[in-house]
Parts: structure tokens; C-alpha cells; sequence
């Protein structure tokens, strides 16, 4: 018989330790439990270790009491998972040609079937397509360890909700869903979820849990999709789109508001998605319609990006061959460092592909902590300064982080596109 765990001091193991996993590890070092954060990136690991975190939901402040207590243990050694109560893997699971690549997930469920012992419990929390935990996950963790799921171990699904830079919901007040391969395996994961969040939404079985976060972002992506085809069309007819969305967000009922922008990043928005249509095809032999024209839209909106600022450099007797761009916010939102999938990338391609000198500025984004953004390594940072605005041909807002000071971007800058929405003037064109 599975022995289900008391919801406190438990083993915890947290493979992956990124925008998702961090901050479940720290969450579950600060609740009780005795946390071991595992992560293929040596050098993340070393900052970790030394109290120096590269995720804007993790404070320095926060791992620094957890290091000295012994309860948060980084490292890149896969034998300290040995002796888990409870493992949780948040991986990446990017696309490759399309495809999803569950290499990752696949590599951790071979290190914790080596590891796994009776009565334990093991959660999937990386996005992928239905039947992946159970089709894929499962065999590889009863492959390494020769135990049976649901009857030496227990085996769930719980989609991350993680919003980087949100502060308002966070992971402990943002309702967790929960699933398991049986009864007694979801009663496992709601135990140890309810440790750590105020709500906890159980889902019949894993399959539901998995297609809850790619509904999420499917809904997410499909209404972005609305809103920037809309702005593309409303320019063209000569009409303020922002006043018109404006206007519509004063309805109480049956409106949800969505605003254009540069194009979508993260992980949710530009892979998600693929992931459940990859999974209609492949199993029905059908096409999900809606996420691959949101996927045409959204993926073109840096090509329409250039071609504004292209006609808005025309406009004003400039060519942009040989120009100066200003590039301001790298990150794919507001309010995070977070890079990954950022639009800014393919931007900053075509610009400097076209004959444009390409300067960049985001105080967020740091040079060496996102090696998966594309694109953005090579290209010239600098810092927003009057002297700098007067010598740019045109600025380029693509992430409206706060931290920007925009009275002093309006005052010094000869031209401005705006894909945010965040400045006035007869200087700025809004996206």
C-alpha cells in the first residue's frame, strides 16, 4: 500500500530551476519542507549557492535565510535527490521544427526513476500536450526505479500558473490545479500543494490538468491574436484602435480586454499553443485552426513592427538604412527580465539585417542569464540618457517596464514608435 505524506517536512525535490522552479523550491524551503533544487546550468547553481538569484520573484533576501538554515539545497549532483518524499519537475519543453521536444522532462524522469523509492510521490509540471504524463512520463520513471505507478508510487499533473513579475499573484495565492494517475495519487499532490498554496483545485485526471494550461494559453493567444490583427487593420483604416479598445473595456459583461503589442515571448504563448495542435493533428489527423492563425498573426507582429518604423523613418526624410534605433525593453512584458521567445529578438534581427544601427536598453534583462534568448547577446546595451535620445534616429518602446523614465524619452526623443500605448505627442506613433 501507497503511504500518503503529512503536508509538512517532507524531501522535496525540485528538478529545473528557472522562472517555475525556483520559486516552488523556495516556496517549499520557506514552508517546512527540505527542498534540493536541481539544475542541468552550472552557472545558475552557482549563483544560487551564493545567495544570488536571476529570477525577479526570487529575492536575494529570500534565499539568503533558506542557504543559512540548510532547508534550500542547489545543486547540479543528481545523487542529492536520493531519499525524496516528493518530486516535482518543471523543465523547459520548447518546440523543435514544430514538434514538441520533451527531452527534458524525458532526461529528468530517468534521473528520478533511479532515485524513486516506494510510497513516493512524483509531479509533472511542464507544459505539454494531454496524455504526456501518463504515455511518456510513466513508463520512463517505472523503467528506472522497476516500481508501478499508482501502486508503489504515487504520479500527478499539476500545471504551473507562474507569471513572472506579477505582484499581485503569485504562486502561493494563485489557485493550483492538481491531478493524479489515481484516487490516492491525487490526494498525494493536493496534500503537498496544499502546503504550499491557499487554494487547490483537484481535476478528475492528468489529461484534464494538462489541457487546463494549454486552454489558458490558447485563450490567451488567440484574443492577443484578435487584438494585434485589429491594430493592423485600424491603422490601415485610419483608426485609433487603443480608443476603441478603451471604449469597449467600459462594458461590465461578455468583454475581456486585450491589447496589440510587438509580438508574444515566454514559453506560454509562442510554444504552448503548437503543443496542442501538434497533439490535434497527430492523434485526430485534424488542423486546430484558431491557434495556427494566432500563430500567423502573432509571429508576424515584429515584421509589422519594422514595417511601421520603416514608414514612420520615410515620414520624416529618413532611410533606415544607416539610422540609429533605440530598442527599449528586451524582456517579452513588462516588469521582468524574462527574454525567452521575446520578440525584441527578431526585431533587432531584421533591423540590423536592414543597415540599422541597433542599440538596446532594458534594465531587467542582464546579459547572461537568459541563453536562450536568441539574438540578443551581440547587440550594443546601453543606458537611456538624454544625450543618447537626441543622437537616436527613432526610439522603439517594445516592453513598457516601469522602471523606464518615459517624461524624459518624450522630451529628448525625435521620433517614437510605441507598441505599448505608454507615450503622446506628435513625435510617437502608436503600434
Amino acid at each position: 500500500m501507497i503511504r500518503n505524506h503529512e503536508p509538512r517536512r517532507l524531501r522535496v525535490v525540485v528538478v529545473g530551476q528557472g522562472y517555475v522552479g525556483l520559486p516552488l523550491a523556495v516556496r517549499a524551503a520557506e514552508m517546512g519542507h527540505q527542498t534540493v533544487g536541481l539544475d542541468i546550468d552550472a552557472g545558475r547553481i552557482k549563483r544560487l549557492i551564493v545567495g544570488e538569484s536571476y529570477v525577479e520573484d526570487v529575492s536575494d533576501r529570500r534565499l539568503a535565510p533558506l542557504l543559512a538554515a540548510g532547508v534550500y539545497q542547489p545543486t547540479v549532483d543528481p545523487a542529492d535527490c536520493a531519499g525524496f518524499d516528493v518530486a516535482v519537475v518543471t523543465v523547459p519543453t520548447p518546440l523543435r521544427d514544430g514538434a514538441p521536444d520533451l527531452s527534458h522532462v524525458e532526461d529528468a524522469a530517468r534521473t528520478l526513476g533511479r532515485h524513486l523509492t516506494r510510497g513516493a510521490t512524483v509531479v509533472l509540471e511542464s507544459t505539454t500536450y494531454p496524455g504526456t504524463t501518463e504515455e511518456v512520463f510513466r513508463p520512463l520513471l517505472e523503467h528506472g526505479s522497476g516500481l508501478t505507478a499508482g501502486r508503489d508510487f504515487h504520479l500527478g499533473y499539476s500545471p504551473e500558473r507562474i507569471d513572472p513579475g506579477n505582484p499581485t499573484w503569485r504562486l502561493e495565492n494563485t489557485p493550483k490545479v492538481v491531478s493524479g494517475i489515481t484516487p490516492s495519487s491525487l490526494e498525494s499532490v493536493r496534500n503537498f500543494y496544499a502546503s504550499l498554496v491557499d487554494t487547490v483545485v483537484p481535476v478528475a485526471s492528468c489529461k484534464e490538468a494538462e489541457l487546463t494550461k494549454l486552454l489558458e494559453n490558447t485563450f490567451r493567444h488567440v484574443n492577443i491574436a484578435l487584438a494585434n490583427e485589429l491594430a493592423i487593420f485600424a491603422h490601415d483604416l485610419g483608426i485609433d484602435v487603443w480608443a476603441a479598445i478603451d471604449a469597449a473595456s467600459t462594458k461590465p459583461f461578455g468583454f475581456m480586454r486585450f491589447a496589440p503589442g510587438p509580438g508574444v515571448g515566454g514559453h506560454c504563448l509562442p510554444v504552448d499553443p503548437s503543443y496542442l495542435s501538434w497533439r490535434v493533428e497527430r492523434t485526430l489527423g485534424q488542423n486546430f485552426r484558431f491557434v495556427e492563425l494566432a500563430n500567423d498573426v502573432n509571429n508576424h507582429m515584429p515584421d509589422y513592427v519594422v514595417r511601421r518604423l520603416v514608414a514612420g523613418l520615410n515620414d520624416r526624410g529618413k532611410p533606415l538604412k544607416g539610422s540609429r534605433i533605440l530598442l527599449l525593453g528586451l524582456a517579452y512584458k513588462a516588469n521582468t527580465g524574462d527574454a525567452r521567445e521575446t520578440p525584441a529578438a527578431r526585431i533587432a534581427e531584421l533591423l540590423t539585417s536592414m543597415g540599422a544601427e541597433v542599440q538596446v536598453a532594458d534594465p531587467h534583462v542582464l546579459d547572461d542569464a537568459h541563453p536562450r534568448a536568441v539574438g540578443l547577446q551581440d547587440l550594443q546595451r546601453v543606458e537611456v540618457t538624454p544625450g543618447l535620445l537626441a543622437t537616436v534616429d527613432a526610439t522603439v518602446l517594445l516592453a513598457d517596464h516601469d522602471a523606464f523614465d518615459y517624461p524624459l524619452i518624450s522630451a529628448h526623443s525625435a521620433y517614437i514608435l510605441d507598441c505599448r500605448r505608454r507615450l503622446t505627442g506628435a513625435h510617437v506613433d502608436s503600434l
